[in-house]
């Protein structure tokens, strides 16, 4: 009997996954936002990460330039690691033409 020969077994690789990848019109921002904030509104590593997920959909090169801010500080600011001023947020937030807005809790 002759023997099979086994197939070689690749590795199977997977891209990261990057949410601005993913946030490609104003209304698919304002619905991630929205969203996160529904959902992590007293996690706020998860929301500074969320908007840095959006400052780098924007652009943190053309943010930097609309802010004043260094694009180093932006992302730093943005990681999700850090706890950037309030200050900053509404910088970044108005550079994007977004604006924050409070409403009564269910």
């Amino acid at each position: 009997m002759a023997a099979k020969k086994r197939a070689k077994k690749t590795a199977e690789t997977f891209s990261r996954y990057d949410a601005a990848d993913h946030l490609r019109s104003e209304e698919e921002i304002v619905a991630y936002l929205e969203a996160v904030l529904e959902e992590g509104s007293d996690d706020p590593a998860l929301v500074t990460h969320a908007l840095g997920n959006v400052a780098r959909a924007y652009g943190m090169m053309r943010l930097s330039k609309e802010t004043g801010l260094t694009r180093e500080g932006l992302y730093k600011a943005l990681s999700g690691n850090a706890n950037p001023a309030l200050g900053t947020v509404l910088k970044v937030v108005k550079a994007m033409g977004l604006q924050l807005s409070v409403k009564k809790a269910a």
